[in-house]
């Protein structure tokens, strides 16, 4: 599974994994705020391209899954335990500089890049310039 995600972010255009593109950002405010820097987590990733992927094929915008199923639900089937966990989701914008100016713009979106529980990260990049950013605390 982990293979045929890999595939498609490349194929979506997602910055490589561990891409310091997608850390810079979050990481820039965090310790700006005196924060610990967030730690790449391949586990959220794939919960978070999963979730960008159902969206754009089932033509629909939400936290909550078509299945009724939450970011905890979806963070637990790729394996990993948390304590505390948060999804950011943006829709449109054609560049990760874009969509991370986009929610560092917004405030409940930049609360959970600064909230100091969360440490760890995973952004993906679907169809249709479907985002999804998982944030997560493990236990």
């Amino acid at each position: 599974m982990r293979s045929l995600l890999l595939v498609l972010a490349m194929a979506l255009g997602m910055p490589a994994l561990a891409d310091p593109a997608v850390l810079r950002p979050v990481n820039e405010l965090r310790v700006a705020q005196g924060h610990a820097p967030m730690v790449y987590a391949p586990s959220l990733e794939n919960a978070a391209l999963l979730h960008a992927i159902d969206m754009a094929q089932r033509k629909y915008f939400a936290h909550e899954g078509r299945d009724g199923s939450t970011v905890g639900q979806r963070v637990t089937a790729q394996g990993y335990e948390w304590c505390l966990v948060a999804e950011n989701i943006a829709k449109g914008q054609r560049s990760l500089t874009q969509v991370m100016q986009d929610w560092a713009e917004s405030p409940g979106h930049l609360a959970n890049m600064i909230r100091p529980e969360l440490r760890e990260i995973g952004v993906a990049r679907g169809p249709g310039h479907l985002w999804v950013m998982v944030l997560a605390a493990p236990c």
